[in-house]
C-alpha cells in the first residue's frame, strides 16, 4: 500500500512507520522534523517537512507526493501534541486555540488535502485517525487536547456517514496509555500544572512500562487490511476492544451505535430524573 502518515518522526508515529515499512508498504511521512537520516536507510520511505496545522504546507506536500505516487491507498493521522495544559478558566487563549488547531485541523487538513489522491486507489480506501487522550471522558487540565481528540471522533463519524456509498473506511483509534514524549511531558510539568491525579497516573504508567505499543500497531495493521473492510465510523480502543474478531459481527455492528460517541439518557440506565 501507499500510505501517508502524519507524525512519522517520533513516538507512535515513528514506530508505526517502521512496522509498515517492515511489512513491505510504502510510507510518505509528514512531520515538522527533518527525516533525511531515516529516509536514507529506508528505500520505501519518503518524507516532507510539514506543519499539518498549515493547510498550505499540507497542500504543498500533496504536490510533492503526486510527483512520485499516482495514488494513495491509506491516510494515517498520528501527529498530535498536548499543547496548553492547565485549568480551562486560566488557560492562555492563543495556546489553547493552537492546541486544538494542531490536533483537529492537522487531522482534517491531511485528510482533505490527500482526498483526491486517495480516491484514485484501486482498492478499498482506508483512513485511520488517532484519538484517545480524553475523547470519551473529561480529563481535567487537558481541555484543549481532549476537545480536539473528541472532535476528531465526531469528524470520523460524520465522514463515514457522508461516504457510505464509497469504498472507504474511516475510523478513529485510541492507542492506549503508551509511554511516549507526552508521558515525559506530563512528568516534567509536575502535579501543580497537570494535577495530582494526572501526575500519579503518568508515574504509574512510566514505572509499569506503559501499555502495549505492539497492540496499538497491530490494530492499525488490522484497520488497514481487508479484514476490516466495511467497518467504518468507529472509535476503537487498541488495548481494550475485541477488534480482531469484529469482522465476524460486521453487519450487526453496522446497524448499531457500538464504538461511537452518543448521549446517554436516564432510561438507558434504568433511571428517571
Amino acid at each position: 500500500m501507499n500510505i501517508v502518515l502524519t507524525g512519522s518522526s517520533s513516538g507512535i508515529g515513528r514506530a508505526l512507520t517502521e512496522r509498515l515499512l517492515a511489512r513491505g508498504h510504502h510510507v510518505w511521512g509528514l512531520a515538522r522534523s527533518d527525516q533525511s537520516d531515516f529516509a536514507a536507510r529506508q528505500p520505501n520511505f519518503h518524507f516532507c517537512r510539514c506543519d499539518v496545522a498549515d493547510f498550505a504546507a499540507v497542500s504543498s506536500a500533496v504536490s510533492a507526493v503526486s510527483v512520485t505516487w499516482a495514488h494513495v491507498d491509506a491516510i494515517v493521522t498520528a501527529a498530535g501534541l498536548q499543547g496548553e495544559i492547565g485549568p480551562a478558566l486560566t488557560a492562555d487563549p492563543a495556546r489553547w486555540s493552537g492546541t486544538v488547531r494542531a490536533n483537529l485541523d492537522g487531522t482534517f487538513f491531511a485528510i482533505r488535502a490527500f482526498a483526491p489522491l486517495l480516491s484514485r486507489s484501486t482498492g478499498r480506501q482506508k483512513i485511520i485517525c488517532f484519538s484517545g487522550g480524553g475523547a470519551t471522558k473529561a480529563r481535567a487540565n487537558f481541555s484543549a487536547y481532549g476537545v480536539a481528540k473528541t472532535a476528531i471522533v465526531r469528524l470520523v463519524e460524520t465522514m463515514a456517514e457522508e461516504n457510505r456509498d464509497r469504498p472507504l473506511d474511516i475510523n478513529s483509534l485510541a492507542p492506549g496509555a503508551i509511554n511516549t514524549r507526552l508521558t515525559e511531558e506530563v512528568l516534567a510539568l509536575g502535579p501543580t500544572v497537570v494535577g495530582p491525579a494526572e501526575f500519579a497516573a503518568a508515574q504509574k504508567q512510566k514505572n509499569s512500562g506503559g501499555g502495549s505499543l505492539d497492540r496499538a500497531l497491530d490494530c492499525v495493521e488490522w484497520l488497514l487490511s481487508p479484514a476490516s473492510d466495511g467497518i467504518t465510523g468507529r472509535l476503537l480502543s487498541a488495548p481494550w476492544d475485541a477488534w480482531p474478531t469484529l469482522a465476524d459481527h460486521r453487519d450487526r455492528l453496522a446497524q448499531s451505535d457500538v464504538y461511537t460517541l452518543r448521549r446517554i439518557v436516564p432510561e438507558e440506565r434504568g433511571q428517571k430524573f
